[in-house]
C-alpha cells in the first residue's frame, strides 16, 4: 500500500458537489460539544474546498448506536459547533441517505456547507453495503476522505463508497497522518525510539513485532510490562499479568537481543491495593513489590530513566499510556513522559503521538504545542505501526509515481 496519495489540492472543486468523510465521533454532554478536537481537526480541508466555491457534504458517525436513530449520538450538536467554528451556516439533515439527504445536498449553493447524520443509524454503513455505498456517492460528485480515524475500517463511508465515486483524494489530515506516519517508519532519523505502553501485550504483540525490525530502542510501560517482567521470573504481586502471554513476552525479549534492540522495562512502580484509586499509592522499587499490590503507573526512577533514554533521540513514536491514566493519583508516569518528549521535541526530535490516551496525555499536560504530531486515530495508527493495509487509505487514488 502506497502511503502517498492523490490529495484534495490535485482536484478541481468549483462548483461541484463533494463528499467529505469526517472524524466527528467527539464527546457529547447534555447536547453539547464537551471536545472539539477532531472537529478542529478537519477544519483546514473543509475551509479549502469552501473557498474554492465547492459545495460541501460531510459525513460521519458519531458513538456506536444499536440497530437505528438514536438521540443521543445525533450529529446535530455537532453541526452547531462547526457552525461557530466555521463562521458560517451549517445546514443539517435529519439522514445521510434517501430524499431528506438528497434534498438538502441538491439545495446547496457554492461555499455552502451540509452535514448528514450519523452514519451508524444505519446497520449497512458497518457492513460495507454496496447499495448504501452507492446512495452515499449519489449525493456526490467526488469523494474525499479526512478521518484517518476510520481509515482501518472498511466501511461504506470509507471503502466502499470509493467503488462509485471517483476520484477519491485524501483530506489534508488524512495526508498529514500518513506523512508524518510514514515518515517515521520509513525514513527516521536515528536513534529511532518507540514508547509503548496500555495494559495488555496481547494488543501490542504485532507492533511491537514490527517495531522490532526498525527501532534502535524501545520503551516499554503499562501494565503490560508485568508480562514482561513474569517473563524475566520477576515477582509481579497482583499486577495484571497475562499468563497465556508470558512466552510469547520472552521471545520478543530474545528478539531484541538478536537484533541489537534496547528493550528498556521499568525499575520502579507506584504500587496499590486497589486500581480505582480508592487506596493510595506509593513508588516501590519492582522487587519490593508487596503480594497484595499491583502496580498501577510506573515510578519516578522509571520517569527518569525513560527521559535519560530519550535524550539522544531524533525519531521517537509514542502509543499507550504508563498508567492507570484516567485515575489522576495514577497518572504522573503518563504525564512525566509525555513532559520527557517535549523536551525532546524542544531538541529538534520529531515526535509522533499515535492517538487515544497518549493524546489525551499530552493536551491533559498542555504540551500539544510541542510535539510534531498528534494522531487523531488510535486503532488506525496502531494498525499503520504495524504495517497493516488501512482499508480506507488503499482505497484512494494513488498520487502520480507512487
Amino acid at each position: 500500500m502506497s502511503d502517498r496519495k492523490r490529495s484534495v489540492k490535485d482536484i478541481e472543486p468549483a462548483g461541484k458537489h463533494i463528499l467529505v468523510r469526517v472524524d466527528f465521533n467527539v464527546p457529547v454532554k447534555d447536547g453539547a460539544v464537551t471536545d472539539d478536537t477532531r472537529i478542529v481537526a478537519a477544519i483546514p480541508t473543509i475551509r479549502y474546498l469552501l473557498q474554492k466555491g465547492a459545495r460541501v457534504i460531510l459525513m460521519s458517525h458519531l458513538g456506536r448506536p444499536k440497530g437505528g436513530p438514536d438521540a443521543k449520538n445525533s450529529l446535530a450538536p455537532v453541526a452547531a459547533r462547526l457552525e461557530r467554528l466555521l463562521r458560517q451556516p451549517v445546514a443539517f439533515a435529519a439522514d445521510c441517505v434517501g430524499s431528506q439527504a438528497e434534498g438538502a445536498a441538491r439545495g446547496l449553493q457554492d461555499g455552502q456547507v451540509l452535514l448528514l447524520e450519523n452514519l451508524r443509524f444505519h446497520p449497512e454503513e458497518e457492513a460495507n453495503d454496496a447499495g448504501f455505498a452507492g446512495r452515499l456517492a449519489a449525493l456526490g460528485e467526488l469523494y474525499v476522505n479526512d478521518a484517518f480515524g476510520t481509515a482501518h475500517r472498511a466501511h461504506a463511508s470509507t471503502e466502499g463508497i470509493t467503488r462509485f465515486l471517483r476520484p477519491a483524494v485524501a483530506g489534508f489530515l488524512m495526508q498529514k497522518e500518513l506523512d508524518y506516519l510514514g515518515r517515521a517508519l520509513d525514513r527516521p532519523a536515528r536513534p529511532f525510539v518507540a514508547v509503548l505502553g496500555g495494559a495488555k501485550i496481547s494488543g501490542k504483540i504485532d507492533v511491537i513485532t514490527a517495531l522490532l525490525g526498525k527501532v534502535d530502542r524501545l520503551l516499554v510501560g503499562g501494565a503490560m510490562m508485568f508480562t514482561f517482567l513474569r517473563a524475566q521470573g520477576k515477582a509481579t504481586g497482583r499486577s495484571l499479568v497475562e499468563e497465556d502471554r508470558v512466552d510469547m513476552a520472552r521471545s520478543l525479549l530474545e528478539q531484541a537481543a538478536a537484533r541489537q534492540v534496547e528493550l528498556v522495562l521499568p525499575v520502579d512502580c507506584v504500587a496499590a491495593t486497589a486500581a480505582d484509586g480508592s487506596a493510595p499509592g506509593h513508588a516501590v522499587p519492582l522487587d519490593r513489590l508487596g503480594p497484595d499490590e499491583m502496580g498501577v503507573d510506573i515510578g519516578p526512577g522509571t520517569v527518569d530513566l525513560f527521559a535519560a533514554r530519550l535524550r539522544d533521540a531524533k525519531t521517537v513514536v509514542w502509543n499507550g499510556p504508563m498508567g492507570i491514566f484516567e485515575v489522576a493519583a495514577f497518572a504522573a508516569g503518563t504525564l512525566g513522559v509525555a513532559r520527557a518528549l517535549a523536551e525532546a521535541g524542544g531538541r529538534g526530535c520529531v515526535t509522533v503521538v499515535g492517538g487515544g490516551d497518549s493524546v489525551a496525555a499530552v493536551q491533559q499536560a498542555g504540551l500539544g504545542e510541542k510535539f510534531t504530531h498528534l494522531s487523531t486515530g488510535g486503532g488506525a495508527s496502531l494498525e499503520f505501526l504495524e504495517g497493516k493495509v488501512l482499508p480506507g487509505v488503499a482505497a484512494l487514488d494513488d498520487a502520480e509515481g507512487a
